[in-house]
């Protein structure tokens, strides 16, 4: 197998089988709804990401959501543009500074009723959307253009994410809801072929991820020519096995840990550079 491999994918069948995040969007709206109202007047000061405060990252997700309702319900084109040599990642990061600094004028109460309104019409374009109808690219999974239905998990496990530093900010734990938990994880597994992509492999050599609990899963990668896929079955003993517990899967994926410490707790058999490379994984863009 080659080591290095293809950036973007010919066809999505190598991420495993669609996701339906659709129905989860209203209910995460609504999750969300609930831990804004539920705040203290010191919780939204309080850090939530490094360099933004819960009310920052409210405001984050306010323009997530109008963005995601310009570009995709209204089709709007206006907005930021990418500066000559700027990286993907360089122009999300600074375009989301520029949003949540021009936010910070807003109070919380008008933050709260503002995404109230515009989340619920984003949970319910969610409803309407086609998940087999080319989108956005989603970079960490290397799909450029991405099919709709990974393109709105994406979202799905980005505002789920967003939820549980909010509540962590509070002193809240992580939301343990398998329903919501289950499907970020699976969608965040979907970024383990693209992690992947340089590690060299005899094609039929298999990795696999197991993270425990009732959210939890196994995701098997294997080496075919070309690329690793998530779309071949299970066979045998795999060359590598990671175990990994939910909270430090998903904080994994979302760097909420770094990849050693998150080696460091795992159960692992096999080849230990494998599992290690597997530990890299990223999903989100960072």
């Amino acid at each position: 197998m080659n080591a290095q491999l293809n950036e973007v994918a010919d066809s999505p069948s190598w991420l495993g089988s669609p996701i339906d995040a659709r129905p989860l969007f209203a209910p995460e709206q609504a999750a969300l709804m609930a831990t804004l109202r539920g705040l203290e007047p010191a919780d939204w000061r309080a850090e939530a990401v490094p360099g933004w405060t819960v009310r920052d990252l409210v405001a984050h997700l306010l323009g997530d959501f109008y963005g995601r309702l310009g570009r995709d319900r209204d089709g709007h084109q206006d907005g930021p543009a990418v500066a000559p040599g700027e990286t993907l990642e360089e122009f999300i990061h600074r375009i989301n500074q520029e949003w949540v600094a021009a936010c910070r004028r807003v109070s919380a109460a008008a933050l709260t009723d503002t995404v109230d309104l515009v989340g619920g019409q984003v949970a319910r374009f969610f409803e309407t959307t086609d998940p087999d109808a080319p989108s956005l690219g989603v970079s960490w999974a290397g799909v450029d253009p991405a099919p709709m239905w990974l393109d709105s998990a994406r979202d799905f496990t980005e505002f789920w994410t967003h939820r549980q530093q909010i509540r962590h900010a509070a002193g809240q734990g992580t939301d343990p809801n398998p329903r919501f938990l289950s499907v970020v994880l699976d969608t965040f597994l979907r970024a383990l072929p693209h992690t992947l992509r340089h590690t060299a492999a005899p094609a039929g050599t298999q990795l696999q991820v197991h993270i425990g609990g009732p959210a939890g899963g196994t995701w098997t990668a294997t080496a075919t020519e070309g690329r690793w896929s998530l779309a071949e079955p299970a066979t045998g003993r795999p060359a590598a096995r990671v175990h990994l517990d939910a909270e430090n899967g998903w904080r994994l994926c979302t760097r909420g840990i770094p990849p050693a410490a998150a080696f460091a707790g795992a159960r692992v058999t096999g080849d230990r550079q494998l599992a290690e490379a597997a530990c890299q994984i990223v999903s989100i863009v960072y």
